[in-house]
């Protein structure tokens, strides 16, 4: 694998971590103690919707990368972390959301993964088991925050945390719930072309699927990039805790789709199946997520051929992200990564930095560069 990075891409992707600190840290210092989710204009701190504050475990996250990923402000960034860590530990017992992987895999696994510390590894036990109580026995799902029969494709990158759980204390049960979803998301969102359905609607009293729908993408039969890479992600996970071979299938159908569908340049449109008068938007927060997802992909592939075919695609990702969208030209704008998309019907975040297209930026650079080392 290793003969097809070039030193460029190297010193690129070490240039792209240090301007993701450098970001970072002027994020903090300008909006402390603040958890954003989208830039307006470039600008993290504004009066935009949050709905969940689904996304406040990514700035936390990015500081334990920057720990884990060393250098002289190793210390300041442990630091960092440890403060904006803390305040999500409540959120550990919360009911109401299916967003807990996000908040807790995400900053207190990562915590957990330095420090060794049994209290932190706790926490993120609690989370999985709290998530787990979305379970719905008719229809086999984690129910969504939107409703009681609502199903969505994000789900499959928080169902980790309850296989963590699963794992940490030896439950069959929450390893049954986190499979059981597992294969209710493949059957129900996830089509055998490889794309995906953002949202699924149940029958509350039979438990039968009745249909595909969206919040965020182009129409209910469309596939919304972000979306797509959520399961990409969210399967590759899944099966790297159950070695259930179905999820490895779902996981490399999804990568394929986004890899045939996509163009050249490794950017895909906010939504495959948007009409042309829209479809030239990108989301570069969904290019990070695949850049990320594939680089965890390949290392479970038994074809090496096939295996390196997803490596040299996420490095490819991740050179078009570095070369073209970073907002290291523009000194004003205080996100890394340009070109994300939000909520696109709503208006929010819009051809702006997203905090999850950051962090998963990111996460993907540090892998490339653990490996190339």
């Amino acid at each position: 694998m290793i003969q097809f990075i070039y030193d460029s891409d190297t010193k690129l992707f070490q240039d792209a971590m240090q301007f993701a600190q450098k970001q970072t840290r002027r994020l903090i210092e300008t909006h402390p103690d603040f958890y954003p989710m989208y830039t307006v204009g470039g600008k993290w701190k504004h009066d935009g919707q949050t709905w969940t504050h689904w996304c406040d475990g990514f700035l936390p996250g990015m500081m334990w990368i920057f720990c884990k990923y060393g250098g002289p402000e190793t210390n300041y960034w442990m630091e960092q972390a440890i403060r904006y860590s803390k305040p999500l530990e409540g959120r550990k017992t919360d009911p109401d959301v299916h967003d807990l992987g996000f908040l807790f895999l995400s900053a207190y696994l990562r915590w957990y993964g330095i420090s060794r510390d049994n209290a932190i590894r706790e926490v993120v036990i609690q989370a999985g088991k709290t998530l787990a109580q979305r379970f719905n026995e008719n229809g086999q799902y984690l129910r969504s925050f939107v409703a009681e029969d609502s199903i969505f494709i994000d789900i499959m990158m928080n169902v980790g945390i309850i296989f963590y759980a699963a794992r940490e204390c030896h439950d069959k049960r929450l390893r049954d719930i986190a499979v059981r979803h597992c294969i209710t998301t493949r059957r129900c969102l996830v089509r055998a072309d490889g794309s995906t359905a953002q949202e699924g609607i149940f029958d509350l009293q039979t438990g039968e699927f009745l249909r595909q729908t969206t919040h965020q993408g182009y129409r209910g039969d469309s596939c919304w990039s972000r979306g797509l890479t959520w399961a990409l992600y969210g399967f590759s996970t899944s099966y790297e805790y159950s070695r259930d071979p179905r999820f490895l299938q779902t996981a490399e159908s999804c990568a394929d789709y986004y890899i045939t569908h996509t163009p050249a340049d490794g950017m895909p449109p906010w939504d495959y199946n948007a009409p042309p008068e829209n479809r030239s938007l990108i989301d570069t927060s969904a290019a990070a997520i695949a850049a990320a997802g594939l680089l965890k992909l390949c290392r479970q592939i038994v074809d090496p051929m096939k295996g390196h075919f997803y490596w040299s695609t996420a490095i490819h990702i991740l050179r078009g992200l570095c070369t073209k969208h970073l907002a290291s030209a523009d000194p004003e704008w205080e996100g890394i990564l340009k070109g994300g998309v939000y909520h696109i019907h709503k208006g929010l975040g819009v051809d702006e930095s997203v905090m999850w297209g950051e962090y998963f930026l990111v996460e993907a650079l540090e892998e490339a560069l653990r490996i190339i080392a």
